[in-house]
């Protein structure tokens, strides 16, 4: 499967195979508070109980297992602000590849150590997230290494994708599943199971405010730059993924934005009401629910995606204690 060939459901059933036993299957949770209040089921996809602490090493695993001899002794890099990162360092560790991770001045100091501690190499030279991506181009061509790109990558997608599987097979049927965005990876591989599965699924695309690179890709028609300067570290890709935008407008994912603020609150809820420690950009789709930015209708199912949970203690400290 090329970089840039669409997803298909057989591809997301494929890499669930892949990493079948290797990945956990985190719970889907039931809030009976929010339920009762919003007159619907509404539960919570915990994917901050992934190994490395995010749903992104499902993408990494599948991404690897497609590489050839030749570019496993070669090795792999990427970019990434934290989660990718992990993710691919631990893989690469898990099948004996050499990773080689692409990061930025200021990246979160907990998530490069974690990183590191998986065994991988880490380029600090850039700025910020844009000229990281220059610094990527750069590496490539130098190193001669397999790109395992942390959002527009064909097989990254579709391991994204099996999140889907699970809430198809866990729960109720949903009708709505709201997921937090970034590059968009995540929710274009889950509305790629889901719409194959129940092409009447509302699947929702949630960004910060400050950081709209779907949102500004859908609206193009294509993948566009943006300079993101959200609080969500993890949500703060510099544009989506081409693939990424074909994707969601081709399956009708909906857009929705929110405020670092309201992302405060949902960061304090899913710690008080569902005592989930997730990161600041895994409150996303719970911001959306509790800020009304979703219409939710009597008796429908409803899935939020907690999608990681690498936060900094003092990140963490500082939000819970500021309201």
């Amino acid at each position: 499967m090329s970089p840039q060939t669409a997803v298909t459901i057989d591809d997301v059933e494929r890499a669930a195979r892949t990493i079948a036993g290797r990945v956990h299957r985190t719970p889907l949770l039931r809030s009976g508070t929010l339920s009762e209040q919003l007159g619907a089921d509404i539960r919570f996809k915990a994917e901050l109980f992934q190994r490395t602490g995010s749903f992104k090493v499902r993408g990494a695993l599948n991404r690897l297992s497609q590489l050839t001899d030749e570019e496993k002794r070669n090795g792999v890099i990427s970019i990434s602000a934290g989660n990718h990162a992990q993710a691919v360092a631990w893989a690469a560790r898990e099948e004996g590849i050499d990773a080689l991770i692409v990061m930025w001045q200021g990246a979160d100091e907990l998530k490069v150590a974690a990183t590191r501690g998986y065994g991988a190499d880490i380029d600090q030279q850039a700025e910020n997230p844009t000229t990281a991506f220059d610094r990527l181009d750069e590496l490539l061509v130098e190193t001669g290494r397999t790109l395992v790109h942390p959002f527009n990558d064909a097989a990254v997608i579709a391991g994204q994708g099996t999140v889907a599987l699970e809430i198809l097979e866990d729960g109720p049927v949903p009708d709505i599943v709201i997921v937090p965005v970034g590059g968009g990876g995540l929710v274009s591989g889950l509305a790629a199971a889901l719409k194959a599965r129940r092409p009447d699924v509302r699947v929702i695309g949630v960004e910060p405010e400050r950081s709209t690179a779907l949102r500004d890709g859908l609206a193009a028609g294509h993948s566009v730059p943006v300079t993101p300067a959200s609080k969500a570290d993890a949500l703060s890709a510099p544009f989506a993924g081409e693939n990424c935008v074909r994707i969601c407008t081709a399956l009708g994912v909906e857009p929705v934005l929110v405020s670092d603020e309201e992302l405060c609150d949902a960061f304090r809820w899913l710690y008080a009401r569902m005592k989930l420690a997730c990161e600041l950009g895994a409150a996303a789709s719970t911001a959306a629910l509790l800020a009304g930015k979703i219409a939710v209708e009597p008796g429908q199912n409803v899935v939020a995606v907690v999608s990681g949970g690498n936060v900094a203690p003092q990140q963490a400290a500082a939000i819970l204690a500021s309201r």
